[in-house]
């Protein structure tokens, strides 16, 4: 069992769910906002941010509802899952992160995400 601490975090995202999966589930769509590069060879992933290289594997997806990862390095059951929510009346489109950290860097790990899908926003094109 692990010792991080589970924290979500939801965006709204002016975006049809279908594109936004697009940038959730594929090396490309990726590499555009939430790493410098990203490849991947059947369900693993390999992450590059500034030359150092992280591995992770696609554990399950659901086409333009989630996609759902747990990095090699770590041996307990943690995960980072990106889900598309669509409310059903206004047809809002929300990304809902679900993530680990340790209890002393929740906020540092929030603070990431939040500057990782600004970016996601800005390759969008929504506010």
């Amino acid at each position: 069992m692990s010792d991080k601490t589970k924290f979500e975090l939801e965006f709204v995202i002016q975006s049809s769910p279908q594109m936004l999966y697009q940038y959730l589930a594929t090396p490309s769509g990726l590499s555009e906002w939430f790493a410098d590069n990203v490849n991947s060879r059947g369900e693993m992933f390999s992450f590059i941010w500034d030359g150092s290289e992280e591995e992770a594997k696609m554990l399950k997806r659901k086409s333009d509802e989630f996609v759902k990862f747990a990095w090699e390095e770590s041996d307990d059951d943690t995960y980072f899952e990106m889900k598309i929510i669509v409310d059903e009346i206004t047809k809002d489109v929300s990304l809902f992160i679900t993530d680990f950290a340790d209890e002393d860097e929740i906020d540092e790990a929030k603070m990431l995400w939040e500057n990782q899908v600004s970016d996601l926003k800005q390759v969008l094109g929504s506010k």
